[in-house]
């Protein structure tokens, strides 16, 4: 059970913060960060309240509910009162517990989503094209904005490669937890004796980072440039516009080519550069916090095979929940996409209140 004090603890903060916003003599960044503080506090603030006040209004009830003196009906009524208390109560601790447990700082964040096709040659490009669409079309729908900062495609029209940047609202906490292998079972086109075939692409999701949030010394990094390969105008071939940035203390590195400009090619790498060290980092930091950590859901491992997409029996199953959904083909749309990362989430704060 939460200590009263820490929940009384959060409702004088509430106060206190009120005050401060209401008086009108604070600079503007600070009155930024105590508006999302306040604005944070007050979906709890309610439930708060009542985990307080449950102590007396369950004494008083029993109070009635062992006077001698009280009738039947009205014993009856605070019989009733008192379950209905009880449940709440429960409700309104758990909902506390989820607001008190450690905030994983990056889930505000925009992320940088990576697709490599895997093992299954070009039918492996042609579902990492399939995952690339899908991830399109959730963003369409949730109005998130995506741009594709390196591409590059397979003979058969597939994706071998590519990284995108997505921006919106809480975009990292939303797609975590697609990091990992995601397999496919389906007949290929090329295949003539209706078999079906199992191929694979790995998916790494990044948060996005600033250059305020991870500095990265000039000194620690090795830019070599060269002739961009590969289709592109004469420009683009002809000139040493392409970048390859090596952060020499991770061995880190990132190419990048899209662009004509070299700057522009630069400024790209190192936004995938700053993502990859600043995940490496978090990486490192949890695996010392939490011994377990390979028996948690997204834990971002490339390795891990999360989910199987059967086209043959139109489901889609991820692993580390035992869900399937009958819905292959909405799901690649976009259209169900929320029923798994909904159900992903109450699985890690399950997993993360049990271990509180």
């Amino acid at each position: 059970m939460i200590p009263q004090k820490t929940v009384q603890e959060l409702i004088n903060k509430h106060s206190i913060l009120e005050k401060d916003l209401s008086s009108g003599n604070m600079d503007k960044k600070i009155f930024a960060e105590k508006s999302k503080e306040y604005s944070d506090l007050n979906e709890i603030i309610g439930d708060a309240k009542k985990f307080v006040s449950f102590g007396k209004e369950k004494k008083d009830l029993e109070k009635i509910l062992h006077d001698q003196n009280t009738d039947q009906e009205l014993i009856k009524m605070a019989e009733k009162e008192l379950e209905e208390l009880k449940i709440q109560f429960e409700k309104n601790e758990k909902r506390l517990k989820l607001f008190l447990l450690p905030k994983d700082e990056a889930d505000k964040k925009n992320a940088i989503i990576e697709i490599r096709a895997g093992t299954g040659g070009l039918e492996a490009s042609l579902f990492a094209g399939d995952l690339f669409k899908m991830y399109e079309k959730v963003s369409h729908k949730k109005k998130w904005s995506l741009e594709v900062i390196s591409i590059s495609r397979s003979d058969a029209g597939g994706l071998k490669e590519v990284i995108a940047s997505i921006k919106g609202n809480n975009i990292y906490s939303t797609l975590k937890y697609e990091s990992g292998v995601h397999r496919v079972q389906r007949v290929p086109d090329t295949e003539t004796q209706g078999r079906v075939h199992t191929s694979a692409a790995t998916v790494a999701v990044l948060p996005e980072v600033e250059e305020v949030d991870l500095k990265i010394n000039e000194s620690d990094l090795r830019i070599d440039v060269f002739r961009a390969g590969g289709p592109g105008g004469q420009s683009v071939n002809t000139t040493d516009s392409a970048v390859r940035i090596t952060h020499i203390p991770t061995g880190l590195s990132v190419s990048q080519q899209d662009e004509k400009s070299q700057h522009k090619n630069k400024a790209k790498g190192m936004k995938i550069l700053r993502a990859r060290i600043y995940e490496l980092e978090r990486t490192r930091i949890e695996k010392e916090r939490s011994a377990d950590r390979k028996n948690k859901i997204g834990t971002g491992d490339r390795s891990e095979r999360i989910r199987t997409y059967n086209f043959p029996q139109g489901r889609v199953t991820d692993h580390r929940i035992n869900l399937t959904l009958h819905k292959l083909e909405e799901f690649l749309e976009g259209e169900v996409f929320d029923e798994i990362i909904e159900s992903l989430t109450l699985h890690a704060q399950e997993e993360s209140l049990n271990n509180l």
